[in-house]
């Protein structure tokens, strides 16, 4: 029977996504987040697949992934995280999976569902059925749930807009928000493949290939301008991709920043993306997250 390679990292949460990142980018891993919030550290459940990894192979990714999360740790200025890792059998690799996540509303109009669960819609809900382990993205961070939030006010206020750009797109979560919600043309990029497939099967498996496209475009190559630009990704991403952001949001387009810490972070990227023709119109946050959303005027 083949055996694998499980870690059980303990992490501060603002730890969580970044460190999903680099786990399912760079290593290659299955990441499973425990959806608990009332507690203070959150615990990464994460898979490698690596059949019968000899000690010194083992030894070089458990160190990979611990000078990564020292690294993360004295950026954000928290405590390091705890890592313990263990060999179990291939027979357990499914229930792993599936034992954490359940349907659950990011908005009270939004539920996400995972592809081994039944979920009949209640009035006014919209339903994404998606694989939660596939890539980055499983909707139940803060800031996708702020990003979200904004996102439905903002289009249904106006009853739909022309187009869409999600960059950095992970799983498509918000793309296919923005598509149910009355998006006419939604563009997902990413530039993991993992998360391109895994975007465009939950594309597929949500009946929104029409309205949905997925790509691996790099930011700085598109040429077109959309009427509404999402990003949820981190602060000193943002700020290097502000240039790039605002020039493919169309005039008096709309941009939606998440990733962001409060305080000085929110500030720094409001700052930046005033200086760049862009005016705050609204700022919304949760725990130390925020979101921000902002209308390109030049």
């Amino acid at each position: 029977m083949k055996r694998w390679l499980k870690m059980t990292i303990v992490v501060d949460p603002v730890l969580v996504e970044a460190a999903a990142d680099f786990l399912i980018g760079v290593i290659d891993a299955g990441v499973e987040v425990g959806v608990d919030e009332d507690i203070i550290l959150k615990t990464l459940n994460v898979y490698v697949e690596k059949e019968n990894p000899a000690d010194d192979e083992l030894g070089r990714i458990t160190s990979q992934v611990e000078s990564y999360l020292h690294q993360l740790a004295e950026i954000f200025q928290v405590d390091p995280p705890a890592l313990e890792w263990d060999i179990f059998e291939e027979e357990d690799w499914g229930k792993n999976w599936k034992k954490h996540f359940a349907p659950f509303a990011i908005t009270p109009h939004l539920v996400i569902v995972p592809t081994w669960e039944e979920y009949r819609a209640g009035e006014g809900e919209k339903v994404i059925t998606m694989d939660p382990g596939m890539a980055f993205g499983t909707g139940h961070h803060a800031t996708t749930a702020l990003v979200v939030e904004l996102l439905e006010k903002e289009i249904l206020q106006v009853g739909g807009v022309p187009s869409v750009l999600d960059v950095g797109s992970g799983t498509g979560i918000l793309g296919m928000a923005a598509a149910l919600f009355g998006a006419a043309k939604v563009y997902a990029m990413d530039n993991d493949p993992v998360a391109v497939m895994a975007a465009m099967e939950n594309c597929q498996r949500n009946a929104l290939v029409g309205i949905m496209e997925v790509g691996d475009t790099p930011l700085e190559e598109l040429d077109e301008q959309y009427s509404l630009v999402l990003a949820n990704i981190i602060h000193d991403v943002l700020l290097d991709m502000a240039t790039d952001l605002r020039r493919v949001t169309k005039i008096g387009g709309k941009l939606i920043l998440s990733g962001i810490l409060q305080g000085k972070q929110a500030a720094s990227i409001i700052s930046a993306f005033e200086e760049n023709g862009c005016q705050l119109e609204e700022k919304i946050g949760r725990d130390e997250w925020t979101a921000l959303l902002f209308r390109r005027v030049d």
